[in-house]
């Protein structure tokens, strides 16, 4: 299984002010702007990794997600949430030729943390041997920043300027997440049981 951001964040979107303000930055200056470039390197690192240990997607954007077999064939649980559309599904045989199949015969069903394509029928298009289905779907809270979930963005901020504080430091103790962010994202974790069969 392999899962692709097809979109990224762009700059506009990131909370560069709130994140300057957070660290209390000078400002007033006539260079205010000339860490601007660093300072959003480490957002885009703390925004990285609170994703990765939430499996939530903060600002909006797509992904595309490819893999060789359904885990449950009456509903496929994608890989990160919240989602708001399906935008294609598709079957790649060995000889690369793409069928796209019809939206009419597949429905997304919204969960906060553990949304599922599934069939309208009783079962999703089977994968062929040597197949790989192909779904491609928006993913995020919303596309600016006040929409993230309030303790959600308090994390990425203190992340972020956690690694702005520790930028020279290369021990393992400080590359650790702080108990704070620790935290503040613990109720958005989702529990994998079964070696992930239960996500």
């Amino acid at each position: 299984m392999m899962l692709i951001e097809e979109t990224a964040v762009p700059p506009a979107a990131l909370p560069l002010a709130e994140f300057k303000a957070h660290l209390r930055l000078g400002t007033g200056f006539a260079d205010d702007d000339i860490q601007d470039p660093v300072l959003e390197s480490f957002l885009r690192a703390a925004l990285a990794a609170i994703e990765g240990r939430t499996g939530k997607v903060l600002l909006e954007r797509e992904f595309s997600w490819a893999l060789h077999q359904w885990r449950d064939a009456t509903g496929q649980a994608l890989p990160v949430a919240p989602v708001s559309a399906v935008l294609s599904l598709g079957l790649r045989n060995r000889a690369d030729e793409v069928e796209v199949i019809d939206p009419g015969l597949y429905r997304l069903e919204q969960d906060a943390h553990r949304p599922l394509v599934r069939p309208v029928g009783t079962f999703l298009p089977a994968i062929g041997h040597g197949a790989v289905a192909e779904i491609r779907f928006r993913a995020g809270f919303g596309a600016g920043w006040s929409d993230v979930p309030a303790d959600l963005a308090q994390a990425v901020l203190m992340l972020a300027a956690h690694y702005y504080e520790y930028r020279h430091d290369t021990s393992l103790s400080s590359g650790c997440m702080p108990f704070g962010v620790a935290s503040l994202i613990e109720r958005y974790r989702t529990v994998r049981l079964l070696g992930g069969g239960a996500r």
